[in-house]
């Protein structure tokens, strides 16, 4: 992409972005709450494409005219500066471009939102329900360092700890919870020797791991006409709630049969405005997987396709390894991954799929 041309598809957008300040300012359009959501949305996406389309057009005028000085200039001071200027500006302008490269590309667009996301204990009995609490915790760790929170939404312990299974919210202000998440789903194998295991032999268990973006209130029309719900006692530890009130939520739409349960809150309506807000998501999701499905059949790497059934990564603890297998990464420090430090694998794996968009965008 020449460098003219990527500058010309940056301040092309400019029309777009000053056009988007006006509407959202217009009462009109602040009183439909639908069309003032979508247009708050696009707002955000362009204005970090238009500020760094603003910073490269500077650096290229500063270019420029760092040149002009370095060809007329007379003055052996100023054209030393210019110089310096030159060579500044030449060394940060390619990582620009392609940082502007990048933001040109269209984002998915369920990466600015929160995610949903189940694991469950696999291949292993109660080994594989262990070392899907190991997985659970850390996610919990690592949306610490984040600062996100956390919301359990459901769970079903192991008979010898962990999780058979469990569902949780993983929410931000600020950050795109799904576009950094997305890259955990799929399946997680452990190599060690089990707790319950008493001759020392390594076994190979697994658990799954699927991550969804949270369907927003706009993007389905969920109708409560089409939806059963049922009370149940909650069940597990909590004191004098559990088994005696109905507070458990149990919500199953009907037209898709998809079901969901909330026992997490001693309030019934808290568990069924939970439950409801899963129920949407996972309808959300089922075209969302769609939108999955093509990528995965243009890519071959399958870094972020959310292949549910793709094994990803495999946690060797005699070795002290985790080793992602869609990009050959491996850290020889399992504790510290363990205990939730997992961002320089994202990293690495949002390197590869930025490295898979140019390439698309180039072809």
């Amino acid at each position: 992409m020449a460098e003219n041309t990527l500058l010309e598809k940056v301040l092309s957008l400019q029309d777009k972005f000053n056009s988007l300040q006006e509407q959202l300012s217009d009462p009109a359009v602040v009183s439909d709450m639908k069309r003032y959501v979508q247009l708050n949305k696009d707002y955000k996406e362009l204005e970090p494409i238009i500020k760094a389309g603003l910073e490269y057009k500077k650096m290229e005028d500063n270019l420029a005219s760092a040149k002009d000085i370095l060809v007329n200039e007379k003055d052996e001071d100023l054209r030393e500066m210019a110089r310096e200027e030159i060579a500044d500006i030449e060394a940060r302008i390619p990582q620009m471009e392609q940082d502007i490269k990048l933001m040109l590309i269209p984002a998915d667009p369920d990466d600015a939102k929160n995610a949903i996301v189940e694991i469950r204990g696999g291949t292993g009995g109660d080994e594989a329900a262990i070392f899907a609490g190991d997985l659970f915790r850390m996610y919990q760790h690592f949306a610490e360092s984040r600062g996100w929170k956390l919301e359990v939404t459901d769970q079903t312990p192991g008979t010898s700890g962990g999780f058979k299974q469990i569902v949780f919210k993983l929410s931000s202000a600020s950050d795109g919870v799904y576009g950094v998440m997305k890259y955990e789903s799929g399946v997680h194998r452990v190599q060690r020797v089990p707790q319950t295991e008493t001759q020392g032999r390594i076994q190979t268990s697994a658990a799954s791991v699927a991550v969804f973006p949270e369907a927003g209130e706009f993007d389905v029309d969920l109708n409560w006409n089409d939806i059963r719900l049922d009370l149940f006692c909650s069940s597990g530890p909590g004191g004098q709630g559990v088994n005696t009130t109905y507070s458990a939520v149990r919500l199953t739409h009907i037209p898709s049969g998809l079901v969901v349960q909330c026992q997490e809150e001693r309030s019934q309506l808290k568990n069924k405005d939970r439950a409801f807000e899963e129920l949407r998501t996972r309808l959300y999701n089922l075209e969302h997987q769609k939108y999955l499905d093509g990528i995965a059949a243009k890519r071959k790497t399958m870094v972020s396709t959310g292949d549910r059934s793709a094994k990803i990564r495999t946690y060797n603890y005699p070795q002290g390894r985790v080793t992602d297998h869609r990009i050959n990464w491996s850290m020889y420090n399992l504790p510290v991954f363990m205990d939730g430090d997992i961002q320089e694998c994202i990293d690495q794996l949002t390197i590869a799929e930025n490295a898979e968009r140019l390439k698309e965008a180039g072809d």
